[in-house]
């Protein structure tokens, strides 16, 4: 059975003192038996919250990693970077990077390549526009982002990622999924998984990421291929993030 994970996804959020606050607030309101947890910070602070989850269950994870090893490219981040921060986790290919900083499909699957290469575990993000929703080409889109990166991974490798379906029609636009929607599309992605290796199907987690909140996380969570989510807005309030982590890990709320 694969053990869920919520990892919060901070975007370009945060401060020193608010930093410390949040993650001192999810330490604290952890239940006993949580599900796997994780916060995804910006760069910069990194060491700072390094710092603050050593000795706790929650993982450190990064937004965005270079797919070169080192070099003249200014502003990136590479593996080895990471590293020296323990990171576990690391996001690839978000939507937000890939609308706003045009991350191909190669692209994201060099990078998938080069965190499985230091280690670390790539969060690969995947998901639709309302347009291609609405065209009916969800199968088409997301299949083929996944496939992208399935076609640069050994079924071995495959198997040591986490997904993260991210329908972009629904974050932050007041539109939401289904649970019955989104586990259409989760188990799509299984499907596409098994077809790469058994092995993969059985073990990738795949996140939820399409605005998963308070009110409907036990919901989503209950679909047999919602193995958690990536969270976004929810993610900077402990009280809200905890819910999650909560339903996650099966308790009664």
């Amino acid at each position: 059975m694969r053990r869920k994970l919520v990892a919060g996804n901070w975007k370009m959020n945060g401060s020193l003192a608010a930093n410390a606050a949040l993650v001192a607030g999810i330490k604290q309101g952890l239940p006993a038996d949580a599900c796997d947890v994780a916060v995804c910070v910006p760069s910069p602070y990194l060491a700072q919250v390094q710092g603050e989850v050593a000795g706790s269950v929650v993982a450190l994870g990064a937004q965005d990693i270079s797919a070169h090893a080192s070099g003249a490219y200014t502003g990136e981040v590479s593996a080895a970077m990471l590293q020296e921060f323990s990171c576990h986790y690391v996001i690839v290919g978000h939507s937000e990077r890939r609308a706003y900083h045009g991350e191909s499909d190669a692209a994201v699957a060099a990078k998938t390549v080069a965190a499985l290469q230091a280690g670390l575990v790539p969060v690969v993000c995947i998901g639709e526009t309302l347009a291609q929703r609405e065209a009916g080409q969800t199968k088409e889109i997301v299949g083929g982002q996944l496939d992208v990166v399935l076609d640069a991974l050994s079924g071995e490798d495959a198997a040591r990622i986490v997904l993260a379906y991210e329908p972009v029609w629904a974050i932050g636009t007041g539109k939401t999924a289904t649970p019955e929607m989104a586990q259409e599309v989760h188990a799509m992605l299984r499907a596409r998984l098994g077809a790469k290796s058994a092995e993969a199907a059985a073990k990738v987690r795949i996140l939820y990421g399409g605005s998963m909140k308070p009110d409907n996380a036990a919901q989503l969570l209950a679909m047999e291929d919602i193995d958690g989510g990536l969270i976004g807005g929810a993610a900077l309030k402990a009280t809200d993030f905890l819910v999650i982590v909560e339903a996650a890990s099966g308790v009664v709320l």
